[in-house]
């Protein structure tokens, strides 16, 4: 597993997010089977640029946690069989399935974090692993969507012991 991480905001985390972040996608990537070595691009931004990104992409102009662009479109969520059909979702230098990007504003991991009163690891966590189900396919449009995410989400961050 590559994180490839942008740290684009002069706001500290004040954690070891890098291996926090790996530490996560791996448990979720784990979870779903995921047959291959991955790679996913992470930006730690702020909220005025979220905010760009979110109007760009998706026509919300506010800034919001998290924002996930995923490469591969599964046609049903952790279906590797997509990309077995098709090497350009690999990369070629390493053999790496090409997930995506993802996008997490540290305004709101301190936010939320606060809002939620857990900490600010487990916040970080916590949307690192939503925006991992997203790349792999997981959406939560509908309540039985956003359950099955939620349990997901719940699951890896507890497995990983990172609580509430």
């Amino acid at each position: 597993m590559t994180i490839q991480i942008d740290y684009e905001t002069d706001r500290e985390l004040g954690i070891d997010y890098a291996a926090l972040a790996d530490q996560v996608a791996e448990k979720v990537l784990d979870m779903e089977a995921c047959p291959y070595d991955a790679q996913v691009n992470l930006v730690i931004t702020d909220n005025e640029e979220i905010k760009k990104v979110n109007t760009e992409f998706r026509n919300i102009q506010a800034p919001t946690d998290v924002l996930s662009f995923p490469m591969i479109p599964f046609e049903s969520p952790a279906d590797f069989t997509v990309a077995e059909e098709d090497e350009s979702y690999f990369d070629l230098d390493t053999d790496e399935l090409l997930l995506g990007d993802i996008m997490i504003s540290a305004d709101k991991v301190f936010a939320q974090a606060e809002e939620y009163g857990h900490s600010v690891t487990r916040e970080f966590c916590f949307l690192v692993a939503h925006s991992m189900l997203h790349l792999l396919g997981y959406d939560h449009m509908t309540p039985e969507e956003a359950a099955v995410m939620e349990e997901k989400q719940s699951k890896a961050l507890e497995e990983l012991g990172i609580t509430r």
